[in-house]
């Protein structure tokens, strides 16, 4: 990572200071290797740490195809291809510095993922190759093989009258370099996505398994009868995905419906260009150039790997796993002490405001809410943003009987939510099927904000019930990811909400500032304000202060305030778990602040900023992280939190993470994560855990 600070390129337009800040893609290449010390950890229970192998191997393949795919699009085009604003390196230099780095992280993935699977070997959870198998397991891999796997398999051989086909982007195939007669020949066999991805041995005591692409890989030669296989590998093509639903596209833009211009997009992405080619087992150099001149590649997108090529098949090994040493113990999420159990949450929330807490607390009292509103006489309307949602989601069956009951609902769900748009909409057809009013966004800004408006007449007037918060409406997630979500029936934040569902019936991105913070016109500006506030203090020598939790920071604007804040002698706690491009501890640029980073069993995902200390304190939580994408390019919200319980809350969650010395690491002054310091005497802190034991600690106890 230390060529992060190297001289730029010279460009007229580059004039940004590079001195205190470093590249979006080493840093985030640096985070999914702090995913990777997960998988080396011994404090983490062994089966675990394969899921952190599959996880950083997901984020990985993610990688390649979102950031390296744009960065590839944008080096093709010279003319664009200027200096990045951070590390002065242009696209064709952060290739060229990811395709190093990634050298040495894949050949610590496949060292660790061996390591694990021997150790799990001695517990019963053993990955077979098809050649170490017993004869009766032969057998029965055979007698599987030949009624499941051998009626769809379809083997090919490339020639003039068979073309070379289109390998779509993560789908498994087997390449061969065939013999026949005195001609060399290229076969190919694909995985057939419709099988599954492994074959679990009839053996009750343990689990023992084989990969389906291993035992086609074992029959290859019987599949190509006639063929002599000189040399045969598992391939793997990952594709540029990052395609724009707003690029200009003659036949796209003429669609009228949203719906219609998404899935045209789809189809598009599945034939967007190679970006990587990944490989197992001997690949013939011949093979190799083959697959390199067809799929217009060059050497360093090569990747060769000593595992599995995809291994999402590691979490359906999960429910089989009988020694429950092997996982984290179990947590389910308990009910919250904000929320009286057993009584409607509608008359509690126009009492007090709440504040869930999710892994650690239940979504359960929001989802109540919704379903109590749907019938609820005096609620007229409910008006919700959808980004992701849980395939199998009571939040739309709560929608749609609102709707059936006669209340107005309105639903903006984002088409454009990345990998989730083919399930967004589905969705969208469902919601209108039972009478809910279905919106798509703005024209080139997505919709990412988490927003629910109840809105209800009674004697004495309107009421409002807003719910703002940091994650998706995504029952499953909510279990995962760490997030707040924030009920409440205040007046001015209702009535900004109102407004807000008003314009984006409208296509207007918000431009009128009171509670809410709404990008892209009002959040970044607001967060500077508040930035230059504490500066203000700092410099009449008044009490000052910044902490800010959030997934990512690439905002130029934002990085340069907060260090013209730092340089103002203002303290600043950062806690980022991703993305950071701002380097901490700099002298005269960003020497007081602080930044770590946690990983752990649940997904870090909550955004909150705080600024000010005591009564002068202002706390938001949103749905934005400090990336220019997020505060320049997409509907983002920010609520401001009055309740003094909900503020005493969150300085308790953001006291814990600071205390944090297992599972934290802070960045120092050279960009490199590194452990916190303690003593042999310190007690040892993980925030997850103690958060845990705080919340069975308060939670109310239920008959």
């Amino acid at each position: 990572m230390s060529k992060k600070h190297e001289s730029p390129k010279k460009h007229s337009q580059f004039t940004c200071d590079i001195s205190y800040t470093c590249s979006r893609e080493l840093s985030w290449l640096q985070f999914n290797s702090r995913v990777l010390e997960e998988a080396e950890s011994e404090t983490v229970p062994l089966f675990e740490r394969l899921k952190f192998v599959s996880i950083f191997d997901s984020n990985l393949n993610e990688f390649f195809m979102i950031r390296v795919g744009s960065l590839t699009d944008i080096a093709a085009i010279h003319s664009k291809d200027v200096p990045d604003n951070k590390c002065g390196w242009t696209a064709a230099q952060q290739l060229e510095h990811i395709y190093e780095s990634c050298i040495p992280l894949v050949k610590r993935r496949d060292k660790v993922f061996m390591s694990i699977c021997e150790e799990l070997a001695k517990y019963g959870v053993e990955q077979l190759s098809y050649s170490k198998l017993t004869a009766s397991e032969k057998r029965y891999i055979d007698r599987w093989y030949k009624t499941r796997a051998l009626p769809i398999l379809s083997p090919q051989v490339v020639d003039q009258h068979h073309p070379f086909p289109h390998l779509p982007s993560g789908q498994l195939y087997i390449a061969a370099r065939l013999r026949f007669e005195e001609l060399s020949m290229f076969g190919l066999l694909p995985v057939p996505t419709a099988l599954p991805a492994f074959v679990r041995l009839p053996d009750e005591n343990s689990l023992r398994y084989v990969l389906t692409e291993d035992i086609l890989l074992s029959k290859l030669s019987s599949l190509f009868k006639g063929f002599r296989v000189q040399s045969k590998s598992i391939i793997c093509v990952t594709r540029n995905a990052d395609i724009n639903p707003d690029d200009d596209d003659d036949d796209i833009d003429i669609e009228p419906d949203m719906r219609q211009k998404m899935k045209k997009l789809l189809k598009k992405r599945m034939r967007l260009a190679p970006v990587r080619l990944e490989y197992k087992g001997k690949l013939h150099n011949t093979t190799r150039d083959f697959l390199l001149s067809r799929l217009n590649l060059h050497p360093e997108q090569v990747y060769e790997s000593q595992i599995p090529l995809q291994l999402g098949y590691v979490f359906s090994l999960e429910s089989m796993i009988a020694d429950k040493s092997l996982l984290y113990p179990s947590w389910t999420p308990q009910p919250s002490p904000m929320v009286i159990s057993g009584l409607p949450v509608l008359p509690q929330v126009l009492e007090h405001d709440i504040l869930l807490h999710y892994p650690y607390e239940r979504m359960n009292p929001f989802l109540r809410l919704i379903r109590e509103a749907s019938a609820d006489p005096n609620t007229v309307s409910i008006k919700i943003t959808l980004y992701r949602v849980a395939s199998q989601s009571k939040l739309i069956s709560y929608l749609c009987d609102a709707a059936e009951n006669g209340k107005e609902v309105l639903v903006l769900v984002e088409l454009r939510a990345r990998f989730d748009e083919e399930n967004n909409l589905a969705l969208a057809e469902q919601l209108e099927h039972a009478g809910c009013r279905v919106i798509y966004g703005i024209e080139n800004l997505k919709v990412h904000s988490k927003i629910c408006l109840i809105t209800r007449q009674t004697d004495s007037g309107t009421q409002y019930i807003t719910q703002i918060g940091t994650g998706n409406y995504n029952e499953k997630t909510a279990k995962q990811y760490t997030d707040l979500s924030l009920i409440t029936a205040h007046d001015g934040i209702g009535a900004d909400a109102a407004r807000f569902f008003q314009s984006m019936a409208l296509g207007i991105a918000p431009t009128e500032k009171d509670e809410l913070l709404i990008a892209p016109h009002l959040l970044k500006s607001g967060i500077l304000e508040l930035i230059e506030c504490e500066i203000q203090k700092a410099i009449a020598c008044l009490p000052s202060r910044i902490i800010m939790k959030f997934n990512s920071l690439t905002d130029r604007d934002i990085i340069d305030k907060l260090s013209e804040a730092s340089c103002a002698g203002v303290p600043i706690e950062l806690i980022i778990r991703g993305i950071c491009c701002l380097v901490p501890g700099i002298p005269n640029k960003t020497e007081n602040i602080t930044i770590r980073s946690i990983v752990g069993r649940f997904l870090e995902h909550s955004r909150i900023f705080c600024f000010g200390i005591g009564d002068s304190e202002k706390i938001y939580i949103g749905s934005a992280d400090m990336m220019t994408r997020n505060t320049e390019k997409r509907i983002e919200i920010a609520c401001p939190v009055y309740d003094k319980k909900c503020i005493e809350k969150i300085h308790n969650i953001l006291d814990i993470y600071m205390s944090d010395n297992t599972q934290a690491r802070v960045h120092n002054s050279h960009g490199h994560l590194r452990h916190i310091k303690r003593k042999d005497t310190d007690e040892l802190i993980n925030s997850q855990q103690k958060l845990m034991d705080e919340t069975l600690k308060n939670s109310p106890y239920i008959l």
